[in-house]
């Protein structure tokens, strides 16, 4: 079995941590707003400043990969 896959990348799967970081806080957004009520409110433009925070870091580390694993 081959060891240099993508499975073996720590970058890989830091990308993999981050966007799935970015699916969590989208659910808990629409969670949020499909509930309505004290906690959408309170939370809801302090979500989405989270996702676009954590979107923008999955976005570089995306882009970082690609560079580096096209020979960079």
């Amino acid at each position: 079995m081959e060891s240099n896959g993508l499975a073996s990348d720590p970058l890989f799967w830091v990308v993999a941590a981050a966007s799935l970081s970015v699916l969590v806080i989208l659910m808990i957004g629409i969670g949020g707003f499909a509930k309505g009520g004290e906690f959408n409110r309170k939370h809801a433009n302090r979500v989405m400043r989270y996702r676009i925070g954590a979107q923008f870091v999955a976005v570089v580390l995306i882009l970082l990969f690609v560079w580096l694993r096209s020979g960079g």
